[in-house]
């Protein structure tokens, strides 16, 4: 009898060292948090030209985001103050080179043409090239169309830089530029942002313009950043 009670209390106290060795197992293992990484591709829009970088509108979706509890690292952001289509191209290359990007991203967003609008380069010209680049933006958002993010092109003919200026021929250019780039978009079924509309205001708003009376002011790039963090969300 002794003999059947010490055999038991030694199973009973290899059962109770096997629970607290996987008991602390369990504590001591690291939860790792899910971080999410963010590609802005384009040209003076995308980077902010003439406002403070916090408030380009690929920071401030970080920033709200963050704000709602959702683990973003800082945008990066390859876009320069008078990009066309094909110098995004080279330079998203160039940009490769010098700071490797990532094989994939969470979200990606693409917002370009308006220099090729105003160099006079066709739409027709414009169709292929913005293609190339949404395709690469697709493949940067892992071949997931669905986290990816198109914006249409402002207008700037409603700003004091167009004094002077055919405005209306203006629109109707970007007009056509922005029927090509959202055509494109549906085909390759990414989301689809029009902020056109909300450009357009800044011609009896100017609190929506910028220092340079030129581009976006933060506060117009709130609207916008509220608009792709709220997409984002559905995402994540």
């Amino acid at each position: 009898m002794k003999q059947f009670i010490a055999i038991l209390f030694f199973f009973t106290l290899i059962s109770s060292c096997n629970k607290e060795r996987n008991n602390n197992t369990m504590t001591d293992t690291p939860i790792v948090e899910k971080k999410y990484y963010y590609l802005a591709l384009g040209d003076s829009y995308t980077i902010g030209q003439s406002v403070p970088a916090t408030e380009n509108f690929p920071n401030q979706v970080v920033s709200m985001l963050l704000n709602n509890a959702k683990p973003f690292l800082p945008a990066r952001i390859i876009a320069k103050t008078g990009w066309t289509t094909d110098e995004l191209e080279t330079g998203i290359s160039a940009a490769n080179t010098e700071i490797p990007l990532r094989q994939t991203y969470d979200f990606v967003s693409l917002l370009i043409g308006v220099n090729n609008q105003y160099r006079g380069r066709t739409v027709i010209n414009y169709q292929s090239e913005f293609e190339a680049l949404l395709k690469k933006a697709i493949a940067f958002a892992g071949n997931k169309p669905e986290k990816v993010v198109v914006l249409s092109i402002p207008d700037w003919g409603v700003t004091p830089f167009a004094n002077g200026r055919d405005r209306a021929q203006i629109a109707i250019e970007i007009d056509a530029y922005n029927s090509a780039n959202k055509q494109i978009a549906q085909q390759y079924n990414v989301h689809y942002i029009d902020i056109t509309p909300w450009t357009r205001e800044a011609a009896t708003d100017n609190t929506l313009i910028a220092s340079d009376g030129l581009h976006p002011s933060g506060k117009e790039y709130k609207r916008w950043a509220e608009k792709i963090a709220a997409f984002f969300q559905t995402r994540l």
